[in-house]
């Protein structure tokens, strides 16, 4: 569903307006990078009292347009429901009761059910089109924050003690915005970043992820699916419609090659690696193929600056991670902001936007080392590897401290929550 298809004439009109805007530009807040993460945090600053200004280098309509899909945590769903864009992206996304980890041919499955954590999803899927529209028409409704589109950054530096000023291109010619805080939420090539020489550790995997959206004939499409193969891991995450989004890792050749095989190859392939747990499969989507890589900021602030989602962080896209931790990046600096404004604290001093960094780069630093551990472990058919994780997977389904910690792990319901997800 694109941008188009749900946009109101009331909607239109408001769009129009806020692209529409002066060369020279005061606020509290810019936003270099209008996807979910970036439009999250602006929603999140809805009543703040800040003035907010997005800068997104696409028209809204094409930022709105992919199609991919992602996991939500439970957390992530907590943080929409307080935002209060839940009620209105739930109806349109997939949802699973259960969680089943497998590797290879072991008889020994890991099975989470909603029953382990008393709630009534234990995830969801949602595909980016429907969550970035929604955050966009309810960022419409909010007085205090507004759009420059096709927006394309120059510069950036510290004008003064209180402020910075980043000059941009845009179809309204050269402009420049004065603000307190300045957020790269403009993913891993993120220019905020490198504008500020903030320097990254991590590295590239030997692996590639392959994309791609299913329809399938099994009797229910309520489960979310981890199953290790020694060529990487495959997630299978359930879409409205009987479909699915997977996300399939291998090595870099062998990825390729999946992707340019014909399409009853490919599909004789996954139904053997599914291990022909989806009846009959059909493929309704090109075959999306992207590296992988593990880093992490040596820092995620500077003073007037801060970093959120894959500006500051990637990981491996095991366990659905990524974006929800994104998410709340997104909640827990908007938090700190807001309540350090009402305490007439200087939103874009180092010591607020430390607050923030201690808060989330170590619970960051974690998940990333949870999924490079995961796929590392996994990914590997060296016997004592092996069977240590094979009495791992035993020990996890048949002890339950141990399960429902993987489990909270997993659904974001470990470490400090923002005060939006209460």
């Amino acid at each position: 569903m694109t941008l188009e298809a749900t946009q109101s004439p009331k909607f239109k009109s408001q769009i129009s307006t806020v692209e529409t805007i002066e060369k020279n530009i005061d606020c509290d807040v810019v936003i270099v990078g209008g996807g979910v993460v970036g439009a999250t945090f602006a929603s999140a600053l809805k009543n703040s009292g800040l003035k907010v200004v997005i800068i997104e280098a696409r028209t809204l309509t094409e930022a709105a347009a992919k199609t991919q899909a992602y996991a939500f945590s439970i957390l992530s769903s907590r943080i929409y429901e307080g935002i209060g864009v839940w009620q209105t992206i739930l109806p349109q996304i997939g949802k699973f009761k259960r969680i089943r980890l497998s590797d290879e041919n072991f008889s020994q499955v890991v099975t989470f059910d909603e029953q382990d954590l008393n709630t009534d999803y234990l995830g969801y899927v949602a595909q980016h089109n429907v969550v970035l529209s929604t955050l966009q028409k309810h960022i419409a409704e909010c007085s205090n924050i507004s759009w420059i589109c096709q927006g394309k950054i120059t510069d950036i530096f510290e004008q003064q003690e209180g402020s910075s000023t980043i000059t941009l291109n845009s179809p309204q010619g050269e402009q420049t915005i004065t603000s307190k805080l300045v957020i790269g939420a403009d993913g891993a090539r993120s220019q905020i970043r490198a504008l500020a020489n903030i320097t990254t550790k991590g590295w590239n995997y030997w692996q590639s992820c392959i994309a791609f959206t299913i329809k399938h004939s099994a009797p229910k499409n309520d489960t979310a699916f981890e199953m290790f193969w020694a060529s990487g891991p495959m997630g299978v995450l359930p879409l409205p419609g009987n479909r699915c989004q997977i996300v399939w890792t291998n090595p870099h050749a062998r990825a390729k090659e999946l992707q340019q095989v014909s399409e009853s190859e490919f599909l004789e392939e996954l139904t053997k690696y599914t291990q022909n747990s989806l009846g009959d499969i059909e493929l309704v989507s090109d075959r999306v193929v992207f590296p992988v890589r593990l880093m992490q900021c040596d820092r995620y602030v500077k003073s007037r600056m801060a970093l959120i989602g894959d500006a500051a962080h990637c990981c491996h896209p095991v366990g659905g991670q990524g974006l929800n931790l994104g998410i709340r990046d997104a909640a827990a600096l908007a938090q700190i902001i807001t309540e350090a404004d009402q305490n007439q604290e200087d939103i874009g001093s180092l010591k607020v936007l430390n607050r923030y960094e201690k808060w989330r780069k170590q619970e960051n630093l974690a998940i990333l080392g949870f999924t490079d551990f995961l796929d590392r472990f996994f990914s590997n058919s060296w016997q004592p590897i092996v069977i240590i994780r094979r009495l791992g997977l035993w020990a996890m389904a048949n002890i339950k401290p141990l399960k429902l910690f993987a489990l909270k792990l997993m659904t974001g319901m470990k470490g400090k929550k923002p005060k939006v997800a209460a």
